[in-house]
């Protein structure tokens, strides 16, 4: 009997004991489901190291041109007037070097310097025939008064006087010729006698190239550098026949660079050529360039968006868009999390048993987390896509100008998973 009743008191222990951890895992159960509950699963935080990490950047929803359009390439091009290759009037050997390329030059700037011994004998020549000149007009003079007093001929008169005309002529060419070159005829004397000539910058620009070394002999055949003048960048699109009556004077064309389409620039259509282009039997759209032209030189090739209509729509650079289980999203900055820390507060005051308790939190389960910035992931409908912009339809509300990932957004959806994977039981 008293071993019968040993054993008795052992299971009813044991039946207890078996209750408590029953009711204590079935709360502890009913922690984790309510934790889970008030835990946002479209939402995840990064800290400031871990977006500097993957280089996350925001942007916003724009307003774009990307519906009743037409696409084309091109080409960018300066117009001849600001191009300029610069020559040399008079054969020379390069003595100076002024500008590289790449460098950039006003109008009228010394790029280079030549010499050459008839530029001396030009300014001697024109000296000699300054003092001619001014001989021959006394000479006039005095053969017009003997013609007055019946002292002189009328036929010595007029030897003279035709004398001084072709001497005036002379006089007048070689000082246009030395002003060719860069020497003031004024101004010259025989005691200030150049030897050496500038060479000057017809237009104000970017030197593209220099094509001469020092000592090296040039003549007007041979050119000395080329400078561009980017600031006058037009642009030739080409438009086949059929899209040809869509095109008019004063339409918007988006382009990007064909090789770089991180960037985009505008130009507006101020002609329309009347002939085909031989190698490509399109016709010409002839834009100017607005705007920021960094980046931009002659002779890149673009692929452009011209618009046929002001159909503008809500639209964000491609990047930003992710697909998730055959849905469309973007990400914003949010401040859900706030809401979460107000629930967790709330869940803390409340989180008392039948008799006024308040449980006590295992070590395991306390906790902080870094502060850092929340996204939201909304659902979007995504329509027209080009020149790196896609129009999009938001399927949920979302507060006005918000802050939206336009690079690194899929390593937020990742980060997201993997917080989706961690809760999981």
């Amino acid at each position: 009997m008293k071993n019968l009743a040993i054993i008795s008191i052992i299971s009813l222990a044991m039946f207890f004991s078996s209750c408590g951890s029953s009711a204590a895992k079935k709360e502890g159960e009913a922690e984790g489901e309510h934790h889970e509950e008030h835990e946002n699963p479209s939402t995840a935080s990064l800290t400031d190291a871990q977006m500097k990490s993957i280089q996350i950047q925001f942007g916003s929803i724009e307003k774009k041109q990307l519906t009743a359009s037409l696409k084309a390439n091109g080409i960018l091009k300066v117009p001849n007037q600001n191009k300029a290759t610069i020559n040399a009037l008079m054969g020379g050997v390069i003595r100076t070097i002024l500008v590289a390329a790449g460098n950039t030059v006003s109008k009228g700037q010394v790029i280079a310097t030549i010499t050459n011994t008839s530029f001396i004998t030009m300014q001697e020549e024109y000296l000699s025939i300054v003092s001619k000149v001014a001989l021959s007009e006394l000479e006039v003079a005095r053969q017009k008064e003997l013609q007055a007093g019946n002292a002189g001929t009328l036929k010595t008169y007029q030897a003279v006087e035709s004398e001084l005309k072709i001497l005036k002529a002379r006089k007048m060419s070689l000082q246009k010729q030395l002003e060719l070159v860069g020497i003031n005829a004024a101004s010259l004397t025989s005691e200030n006698i150049q030897s050496v000539v500038n060479i000057t910058s017809p237009i104000s620009g970017v030197v593209s190239n220099v094509l001469v070394n020092i000592g090296s002999f040039v003549d007007t055949n041979n050119p000395i550098a080329e400078v561009v003048d980017n600031s006058q960048l037009h642009l030739d699109l080409y438009v086949y026949e059929k899209d040809l009556q869509k095109m008019k004077v004063g339409q918007t064309i988006h382009f990007t660079l064909t090789n770089n389409a991180g960037k985009e620039y505008d130009a507006d259509v101020y002609a329309i050529s009347n002939t085909f282009e031989e190698s490509t039997k399109a016709i010409a759209v002839h834009a100017t360039v607005k705007g920021d032209k960094t980046g931009l030189i002659d002779g890149m090739s673009i692929s452009a968006l011209v618009s046929l209509e002001n159909a503008n729509v809500d639209a964000v650079p491609t990047n930003a868009i992710i697909n998730h289980d055959g849905q469309d999203y973007i990400f914003i900055v949010t401040d859900a999390h706030k809401e979460e820390e107000h629930h967790e507060e709330k869940d803390k005051d409340n989180d008392h048993d039948e008799h006024g308790h308040k449980h006590e939190e295992k070590e395991g389960h306390a906790h902080e987390e870094e502060a850092g910035t929340v996204f939201e992931k909304i659902p979007v409908r995504k329509g027209t896509t080009d020149v790196g912009y896609s129009e999009i339809t938001l399927l949920k509300d979302i507060p006005a100008n918000s802050k939206v990932v336009i690079n690194g957004a899929f390593f937020i959806l990742a980060k997201m998973n993997n917080k989706g994977e961690g809760h999981s039981h």
